[in-house]
């Protein structure tokens, strides 16, 4: 896993390294901004919506969010991070938290319309996860939606050929999102949008 330094540190190029595997179609980042689409259509669904984003990095999804309206918590690992959203959310309630422990007292006693995480959760273990969503779910007013997309794969079979297909560049520190093994945090839904991305969608 990367170090809060480490965020800080690709912070100023994240944008333009995921751009750029989401265009060749590589992994890990192929289907990224379906992704993004497929979240922001779900949450414009609801007008003025609250909305917690969980590992926000640079804001790309949340600042055209807080643009159409929504209001907008987050919760990130990198100062960095959290500098280069706030410039593109002034308005925004920005934290500052390592989300493997959990969230900030700040955030964790508020409720949204929405959660949303995009390429962040898979930096928590499968018993992490296990934990950690049904907690968020807690935090959805009535008819709210968690929507986590993130690399993330139907069936184990497909996790397996996309790591052989990603050879070296495959990381091993991360731990991908496999659908039909997630049977702790049914009942839930799944979108694949490439070979290597989805969403996943709890609703309350």
């Amino acid at each position: 896993m990367l170090s809060e330094q480490g965020f800080d540190l690709w912070a100023d190029g994240y944008d333009k390294s995921v751009g750029l595997s989401d265009e060749d179609n590589t992994y890990p980042f192929a289907g990224y901004k379906a992704v993004l689409g497929h979240i922001y259509r779900e949450v414009m669904q609801k007008s003025g919506a609250s909305v917690l984003d969980v590992g926000f990095g640079t804001g790309v999804l949340t600042s055209r969010l807080y643009k159409s309206g929504c209001t907008i918590s987050g919760q990130d690992f990198s100062s960095c991070m959290i500098e280069l959203a706030q410039s593109r959310m002034p308005g925004a309630q920005l934290y500052q938290g390592d989300f493997t422990k959990g969230l900030v007292p700040e955030l964790d006693t508020l409720r949204y319309d929405f959660i949303i995480s995009t390429y962040a959760l898979h930096h928590l273990t499968d018993r992490q996860k296990a934990d950690f969503i049904p907690h968020l779910l807690t935090l959805l007013n009535p008819g709210g939606q968690l929507l986590i997309g993130d690399v993330a794969f139907a069936a184990q079979a497909d996790l397996d050929t996309c790591r052989l297909a990603a050879g070296d560049d495959w990381d091993e520190e991360e731990f991908y999102f496999v659908a039909e093994s997630m049977t702790e945090l049914k009942p839930f839904c799944f979108t694949p949008l490439s070979h290597c991305a989805g969403v996943l969608a709890w609703k309350r």
